[in-house]
């Protein structure tokens, strides 16, 4: 779940504030940062999470691709094509959705 303070830095990055709790209703406004609405916040950490949420292949892909020194290698030694199979494999296990 994308936290409160990450929703706020993504709309104003230099916003100094502090969080007492993850719902939203304990936020304390610090160095004359201008508030931003609950409402406001609870979207943008639904639209981050709602994005978060899209790339989960990316992150399943990350953890199963070889290492970059591994793939090298097999290129070498098996060529392009073969290295190409390998991570269609991956690609093809976790597709974009």
């Amino acid at each position: 779940m994308t936290d409160i303070i990450k929703s706020i830095r993504a709309i104003n990055p230099n916003a100094k504030v502090t969080v007492y709790s993850e719902d939203g209703e304990n936020i304390v406004w610090d160095n004359g940062t201008t508030p931003i609405s609950k409402a406001d916040i609870l979207a943008k950490q639904k639209e981050l999470q709602a994005d978060y949420d899209a790339k989960a292949y990316q992150r399943s892909r990350v953890a199963e691709y070889p290492y970059i020194s591994d793939q090298l290698d097999d290129i070498y030694h098996n060529g392009v094509d073969a290295w190409k199979a390998t991570i269609k494999t991956i690609k093809d296990k976790y597709p974009k959705e």
